[in-house]
């Protein structure tokens, strides 16, 4: 399933129907919501995997998600103005601007990733310095050095799954994604319990598992956007021409967005650290409720790059109501699509706690933590998609700011008051977190509408 970017030529989507809104904007999520989804099945797959070999391998492998995914969100960030510049400039019919902006993204991203994997080589006293205990910075900072082997893959793979989508093609990205949860779940099996003759290496093995398989992934839709017949149109036979001016763009747009992503997902990080604190087994029972807020934000991470897109593509056509419209479709349907998945999440949370461990501890503390994720998804899913649409209008300061008062003065201080100093322990460690992701939805939310009423105008 590919879903067309929307030219001038033809059409004009501010006059579009509602319906036919919705639609365009679900058929361009669907296959990003997948796509982004696989990634993460990869980690709940390793969540899971690494819990049947003990609560202490899978603290271990939630304290090294903390700096992990920091990094990666701070890359993934600066990568962000690769799908947007791609989008806009389709949409205004510029397609041979495309190719120079993904190759640049490509070095950019190579260069992110080789910098964040030489910082998580120093596993162990990185997690020291962030306050754990030598046991969880030993078993944690194993598995750490072997996250840093994908790091340089994982970016690349994320830059040109944005070239694709900005071009209305995520479903390759999706295909791959999944597809690679298979090598992954094969090579889990035999490295983390010790198969085949192997070492059981625990946490540090579904580490290097994902590791291996992000290479595999990177190959693989490298090798599709360079074999794909239309490669002259959209300009991959040009080079790197005007690769200084558009790494300054990529760099204008992905900067603030980046530090707004580090903002959010080092305030997760350091709530992470909290309750690692408490101990091994209230920290695997937060890698639980976690990873399924974590799964379930893919699906919002779907319908915040379509809307990013639409919106870009709006913004190409100089289209005000047709950005505005786009903006507001996707803020609904996430909004639909999160209350459905919340009343699910407290219907099976008990199942759900008992798939990730069979520790009586772990389980009864995971339980609680998943009633509160399942209100978190709701404003989770929405602050995404808002930030999606300023995005997608090259607004990106301001909302930078708002994340930093939602995450920083909101979300950590409750979060440290309920579940460190606070009786409520890991539950009130999401409780914190929810109060965050209510204040950013406002603040984003009240942005939008004033940046909507404004002129179209491309980057």
């Amino acid at each position: 399933m590919t879903a067309r970017p929307e030219h001038p030529a033809t059409v004009t989507a501010g006059r579009l129907p509602l319906s036919a809104h919705v639609w365009r904007s679900t058929r361009l999520a669907a296959p990003v919501m997948l796509g982004r989804a696989g990634l993460i099945i990869m980690i709940s797959v390793d969540s899971i995997m690494t819990g049947h070999a003990g609560a202490a391998e899978l603290a271990f492998y939630a304290i090294s998600l903390a700096p992990h995914t920091t990094l990666l969100v701070l890359g993934i960030g600066l990568l962000v103005g690769t799908v947007i510049l791609t989008a806009q400039s389709d949409g205004a019919g510029r397609r041979a601007d495309a190719g120079p902006i993904w190759l640049t993204s490509l070095w950019i991203s190579a260069g992110m990733g080789t910098l964040g994997g030489l910082i998580l080589l120093s596993g162990p006293h990185l997690l020291l310095a962030i306050g754990q205990p030598p046991s969880l910075a030993a078993g944690g900072g194993r598995a750490l050095v072997m996250s840093a082997l994908g790091m340089p893959a994982i970016l690349m793979y994320i830059a040109t799954t944005f070239f694709l989508e900005g071009l209305g093609r995520p479903t390759p990205g999706m295909v791959v994604a999944l597809s690679a949860n298979l090598l992954n779940g094969a090579l889990n099996w035999v490295l983390i319990q010790g198969n085949l003759g192997a070492p059981e290496m625990g946490a540090a093995g579904a580490s290097l598992a994902t590791s291996i398989t992000r290479w595999v992934m990177l190959a693989a839709l490298i090798g599709y956007a360079l074999g794909m017949t239309d490669r002259a149109a959209h300009g991959l036979d040009r080079g790197l021409r005007g690769g200084l001016a558009i790494a300054r763009k990529l760099l204008r747009v992905g900067a603030p967005l980046s530090i707004a992503a580090g903002l959010e997902t080092a305030s997760f990080a350091t709530v992470a650290t909290f309750a690692g604190r408490l101990g091994e087994v209230p920290l695997a029972a937060y890698q639980i409720a976690f990873n399924v807020v974590t799964l379930v934000f893919m699906l919002a991470i779907g319908l915040s790059n379509a809307t990013s897109i639409r919106v870009a593509n709006a913004v190409g056509r100089a289209d005000r109501v047709g950005m505005a419209t786009a903006g507001w479709v996707g803020i609904g349907l996430v909004g639909i699509l999160m209350v459905l998945v919340a009343a699910t999440i407290r219907g099976t949370g008990d199942w759900i706690a008992q798939l990730y461990s069979n520790d009586v501890g772990v389980v009864a503390l995971a339980v609680p933590a998943l009633a509160v994720t399942a209100m978190i998804v709701v404003v989770d899913g929405m602050q995404a998609v808002v930030l999606g649409a300023l995005r997608g209008t090259g607004d990106v300061v301001l909302p930078t700011l708002c994340h930093a008062i939602s995450f920083w003065a909101v979300a950590v201080p409750a979060a440290y008051l309920l579940g460190l100093r606070g009786p409520a322990g890991v539950t009130g460690l999401f409780w914190g977190l929810f109060l965050g992701l209510v204040c950013a939805v406002v603040l984003l939310s009240w942005r939008f509408a004033i940046v909507a009423r404004r002129v179209a105008r491309p980057m």
